[in-house]
């Protein structure tokens, strides 16, 4: 089977092409180039743009689908939101919950991915429970517990841990996050309230990612740079950016995008069931949370609870912000998620790589996400 996609705009990190076709064979890009034929189907795209198929490597939920709900059906229905995103590739991701209660949710993943047949689904993102009490933030603290490798790696015989997110000044943290990098696991700081020096020496271990950067975190201070500090100035750390306006404000995503290499940068969701639902109430961890004009805040403090952004809405934030081009950062959006997941042939409209490609209109709208050069959504 091939497949002709026609007169697209091709944007890859750093390239545009106009008026560009695209070829698919056997779910795999062949070709590239202008007056391509040969195809069994044609997609017409002229008026379109075609972005590489983008990664959401933190994502709770979506219309009022939670990951912790332990439910296959609840798993497709948010995979399903995220193709209606442009999104093609997406990590689960857990919550603080209770040991039992995690295995559960873990096994529930697992039987997913073994019958995804809509997106990809390589593993998970396990945020917490091995984070600080005190920066707990949406999750729930009743859970929260001390690093626990045994648990970890049971967890992660069940399912790919793709991601850990935890906070690396707890006892036992540093020990964790090299057993973890011995597995393949990807550690991030989140939830934490190290310094600077704590945060270097978690580095020094392994860790490498900073979980929805700049939230739950200790903040840039000119006596202490604390963990934001560190994801300004540290090589070595990649930031996951929630590009919204409400976790991030405009002039914090200015500033990212200014002086973070592009390669540094991975924008996430970190969606919640609360996502596609517009204003009213959902759980988030068994905590009660409120949605009104787009921001969840649980319902007992006002503290951020996670968020409502569409990955496709990240696109049109920064472009507002910046003033960028879309291939001045488009590889923020799954270039940068797949080389940090060891993942190869993804994040590029290019003769070899997998045809993951989701196509936008003239406004940023998704039209039309297609995985494996199958259309898995069309508007």
């Amino acid at each position: 089977m091939k497949t002709l996609i026609r007169h697209a705009e091709v944007i890859n990190p750093v390239s545009r092409c106009h008026e560009t076709d695209i070829l698919i064979e056997d779910g795999r890009i062949t070709s590239v180039g202008l007056h391509l034929d040969g195809a069994d189907e044609i997609i017409d795209a002229r008026g379109l743009t075609a972005i590489p198929g983008m990664f959401d490597i933190h994502s709770h939920g979506a219309d009022g689908a939670d990951v912790c709900d332990g439910s296959i059906d609840s798993l497709r229905h948010i995979a399903t939101r995220k193709l209606a995103e442009g999104v093609t590739t997406w990590l689960p991701t857990t919550l603080t919950q209770a040991r039992g209660h995690l295995q559960e949710i873990v096994k529930t993943v697992a039987a997913f991915r073994s019958h995804d047949d809509l997106t990809r689904c390589p593993g998970l993102h396990i945020e917490g429970p091995f984070i600080n009490r005190e920066k707990a933030g949406a999750q729930n603290p009743e859970f929260v517990r001390l690093p626990d490798i045994d648990e970890l790696l049971e967890l992660h015989a069940i399912a790919p841990a793709c991601i850990l997110s935890l906070a690396p000044e707890m006892p036992g943290a540093i020990e964790l996050i090299r057993a973890a990098r011995s597995v393949g696991i990807t550690c991030s700081a989140a939830h934490t309230s190290a310094t600077f020096a704590q945060v270097s020496s978690a580095v020094a271990a392994g860790l490498s990612h900073l979980t929805h950067f700049g939230n739950a975190m200790t903040p840039l201070h000119h006596r202490e740079i604390g963990v934001v500090g560190a994801g300004l100035l540290d090589p070595r750390l990649k930031v996951e950016a929630i590009c919204d306006t409400i976790h991030l404000c405009p002039d914090m995503l200015r500033l990212i995008f200014q002086i973070v290499p592009r390669e540094r940068i991975l924008m996430i969701t970190d969606s919640v069931a609360a996502s596609w639902i517009g204003n009213g109430e959902i759980t988030l961890g068994g905590l009660p949370v409120t949605v009104q004009d787009g921001i969840a805040r649980l319902k007992k403090d006002g503290t951020l609870a996670g968020s409502t952004l569409r990955a496709h809405e990240g696109l049109r934030h920064v472009a507002a912000c910046t003033g960028l081009p879309l291939e001045d950062f488009i590889q923020c959006t799954s270039w940068n998620q797949a080389q940090s997941l060891g993942l190869e042939g993804f994040g590029k409209i290019a003769p070899g790589f997998h045809a993951d490609i989701t196509l936008l209109d003239l406004s940023g709208n998704v039209v039309r996400t297609i995985v494996a050069g199958i259309s898995r959504f069309i508007a």
